[in-house]
């Protein structure tokens, strides 16, 4: 073998390893590129990142990634390699103007190889004055997604030998589908994100809604106290605590406090602590590290820092250990706590609202309740008395949920002036909540559209020979027992009757008929009852029934 064929053996096993090693360059750009954009949700991070990626490979001197805004009609760059944020804000481009409107506009690759001699290339960002003065390549590639072109991927690099402008395009037109999907997926789950916003926003104003304190049914002194006390606590970050029996409404007034609160748009957490054993309430409450105790499987947030921003609704508060009680004291005193297991502390900022209807005070006593947490409690305390204190509200509370039974199970039921007489008279010992079971339990078991005293579950009877009330047999023990205050006598219950029909007249301006439809009784009952009760005909809006 002569030194002529050495040489050229050699110059082919060089390019031959030289074309390899471009290979590998190559697919080791793609792959790198495809991870970056698949492990991050940060798309302006991502298209940087494959930018600089690009520049390690191919050398380039300039690359910039422009999207297309279809609202706007404009070309626009995202991100950039070797610009200023200045030269950057420049590059925007219509559809079909230069270079990378034309790529834009058609969906195809350009290539030119001296881009200071083409006049199409407009160097809107004037970002190619300080760089080398050999010639430059241009090489733009379409963006795509779905068959539609997006945006534009386009490349600086020096124009020499050895450079394929083939393979660049190729390499760049695989880069653009990468990003394409990237970009994509961006939107896509940038409209869901949107959308969730959207109808958490929503939902926030349908709560803001429903709990406004117009919207809270109550009538009586009581009540309109303690709407005017919860009107003027929202707008402050004392803790507050609700006290009253079972079923008179806490947590829906903590939920009025909340939702009237410059908080609202926060979330709104509610701990029962009697509902959970208490070895698993420090972590519902404070959080637990992984491996914390058996089972501690993951780090869990607890309900304080779920309601971090916004309010935590502690329901009877009254059960809660001793032990706990300690850790809750130091947390509403410093607004900090250790999870379970752990050593860091945790900052929250939230606004506790608790709730109970035993008797604190008694439980100091006997040792059960601390009093230094008690005080650091009660700040604000509302007391919501029983249904029994404030008969007044049982009609439009019958009404209220008389309507919502009725819209939920599709039925029209009404309830008469005399079952009404009764439901009054019933001492209520479940409050609200089993006036509210009880109302929906006759719209379900309705067999016609109007409730008569003996259609309802527990009907008083009058006894004259007693002058107690009567129960039908299979009532509950508490009835039996004669929890059933005040005794309803027959007087009691003809004041009722006069009072339902002085308030039926009152809301319908006097019009007997109406009055008549109002009750489910007849015109000619509500007459006869005008007549029983000494209640005159006549009516004046003003200031009421006229009454002898």
């Amino acid at each position: 073998m002569d030194g002529g064929t050495a040489n050229r053996s050699a110059a082919r096993l060089a390019a031959a390893r030289a074309g390899e090693d471009r290979h590998v360059r190559e697919l080791t750009t793609l792959y790198e590129i495809s991870k970056l954009l698949g492990s991050s949700l940060n798309l302006k991070q991502s298209l940087s990142g494959s930018l600089e990626i690009l520049n390690s490979f191919m050398g380039m001197r300039q690359g910039t990634v422009l999207l297309y805004d279809r609202s706007a009609d404009e070309l626009s760059i995202r991100v950039a390699h070797g610009m200023t944020a200045q030269e950057i804000a420049q590059g925007r481009y219509r559809r079909g103007e230069g270079i990378l409107g034309k790529v834009l506009l058609h969906g195809v690759p350009m290539v030119i190889p001296d881009a200071e001699k083409e006049p199409l290339c407009l160097d809107r960002t004037r970002s190619r004055r300080d760089l080398a003065r050999a010639p430059l390549a241009f090489i733009a590639v379409p963006i795509k997604a779905g068959g539609e072109t997006i945006g534009v991927l386009s490349v600086d690099r020096l124009f020499g030998p050895g450079i394929s402008f083939e393979t660049d395009v190729r390499i760049l037109s695989i880069v653009a589908s990468l990003i394409g999907q990237a970009a994509n997926l961006y939107r896509l789950m940038a409209q869901e994100r949107e959308g969730l916003l959207e109808q958490t926003r929503s939902l926030q104003q349908a709560l803001r809604s429903r709990y406004r304190l117009g919207n809270m049914v109550g009538q009586g002194k009581r009540m309109r106290e303690i709407f005017e006390a919860v009107a003027r606590v929202a707008d402050s970050r004392a803790t507050v605590l609700l006290r009253g029996e079972s079923g008179t409404g806490k947590e829906l007034i903590a939920r009025a406090i909340h939702f009237n609160s410059p908080r609202a748009s926060g979330p709104f957490i509610r701990v029962n602590c009697a509902a959970l054993p208490q070895n698993l309430l420090e972590s519902e409450l404070f959080g637990h590290e992984k491996g914390a105790f058996t089972g501690a499987a993951a780090t869990k947030k607890g309900r304080f820092e779920l309601a971090d921003g916004g309010s935590l609704f502690l329901d009877e508060i009254g059960d809660l250990a001793l032990s706990l009680q300690v850790k809750l004291l130091r947390a509403l005193q410093e607004r900090c706590f250790e999870r379970v297991g752990g050593t860091k502390t945790v900052q929250v900022d939230v606004r506790i609202i608790t709730a109970t209807h035993r008797d604190l005070e008694a439980a100091i006593v006997a040792g059960a309740f601390r009093e230094d947490l008690y005080y650091r409690l009660n700040v604000v305390p509302i007391v919501l008395p029983p249904l029994r204190e404030r008969r007044e509200d049982i009609p439009p509370l019958v009404e209220h949920f008389l309507e919502k039974a009725n819209r939920e199970n599709d039925r029209k039921v009404r309830v008469t002036g005399r079952a009404l007489q009764v439901l009054m008279a019933y001492d209520w010992p479940g409050n609200v909540r089993e006036l509210e079971n009880v109302v929906e339990r006759l719209v379900i078991m309705a067999r016609r559209r109007l409730i008569l005293p003996e259609d309802l579950p527990f009907p008083l009877r009058s006894d004259p020979g007693a002058g107690q009330p009567r129960l039908a047999a299979g009532e509950p023990a508490s009835i039996r027992r004669g929890e059933v205050s005040p005794p309803v006598t027959l007087r009691s219950l003809r004041d009722l009757e006069r009072e339902q029909v002085l308030h039926a007249l009152t809301r319908v301006s006097g019009v007997q008929s109406d009055a008549a439809r109002l009750l489910g009784i007849t015109p000619r009952q509500i007459a006869y009852r005008l007549k029983k009760h000494g209640i005159r005909r006549s009516y004046q809006t003003s200031e009421g029934p006229a009454e002898t």
